[in-house]
């Protein structure tokens, strides 16, 4: 059933699931409203747009980096982590949504591997959402998977330099799908990281490659961010309508670059970015 699908329904899927999103957030922020006064915006707001817009951009264009992007910037900007990682996870379902539709609108999709991504994505991020919600603290194993991804995004960055070849089929999509939701629920990021790079290490086209996950990536942001709610709220409203409004500014941007960026520039800027962003979560790790 799902083969049949196009890359249209898969927008209407999208809109209609950004849609559903939207309402449900704003009948939290209504319920919040009208217990405590409606809170004005301030020029914190600003700082959040932008946060929002450069963590986005980043994403867009190289399939990753949008948590921890994100979640460095609002941390400089005084947002405690909790709130942070809350605020994050909530924006990522209109940026990666306004991502998603940007990338099908220029044909940066594989339909086919954004269907083998889909399903398990969305288990695995479920299943981390609850259990981070619930049992234990995902900070624990950030630091390996970290290493993991460093040594990969070195890989990665090397095969830059060499000529690529065309793969017929992309293998482990749906462990990779698995645990990239999962990662992503559990460690405040991960999906772009875990899936793009490995995918790419693979020898897959880039440009196909960030435009699918970018895409599969909105539906894992969906469902976890539907069960983050249950237990975190909308309190930090503010914060996540600066995110929203910077992203979906930013989204059609990010596309638009990786329509443009030559395949052997993209997997250099994707093995560079792995290993400044892992690089940065390790030294954070040692130093506590």
């Amino acid at each position: 059933m799902l083969e049949k699908l196009t890359l249209k329904h898969i927008s209407v899927v999208i809109l209609s699931l950004k849609i559903a999103m939207a309402a449900w957030l704003i009948w939290g922020v209504w319920q919040h409203a009208s217990g405590k006064g409606f809170v004005q915006l301030d020029w914190s707001f600003l700082g959040y747009m932008l946060a929002g817009f450069v963590a986005q951009l980043i994403d867009g264009a190289l399939g990753m980096a949008y948590g921890v992007s994100c979640t460095t910037l609002l941390l400089n900007l005084g947002i405690s982590p909790a709130i942070a990682t809350a605020s994050v996870h909530t924006a990522e379902v209109f940026t990666t949504g306004a991502s998603g539709l940007s990338h099908l609108y220029l044909g940066n999709v594989d339909k086919k591997l954004f269907l083998r991504l889909i399903l398990p994505g969305v288990i695995g991020s479920m299943v981390g959402a609850y259990l981070i919600s619930e049992v234990f603290d995902g900070k624990v194993i950030k630091p390996y998977i970290a290493a993991y991804l460093l040594i990969l995004g070195l890989i990665i960055l090397m095969k830059s330099f060499r000529s690529r070849k065309p793969i017929e089929k992309v293998r482990y999509v749906s462990a990779l799908g698995l645990s990239g939701g999962f990662l992503d629920a559990v460690g405040g990021g991960g999906w772009g990281p875990i899936v793009t790079s490995n995918i790419v290490n693979q020898g897959n086209d880039p440009r196909e490659t960030v435009g699918t996950v970018n895409t599969a990536e909105f539906f894992v942001a969906f469902f976890s961010t539907g069960v983050f709610l249950f237990f975190v709220g909308v309190d930090s409203w503010q914060v996540v309508a600066g995110l929203i409004a910077g992203g979906l500014l930013a989204a059609p941007f990010g596309a638009w670059l990786v329509s443009k960026i030559s395949a052997k520039s993209l997997m250099f800027m994707v093995g560079l970015i792995i290993i400044l962003t892992q690089s940065y979560t390790l030294i954070n790790w040692w130093l506590k």
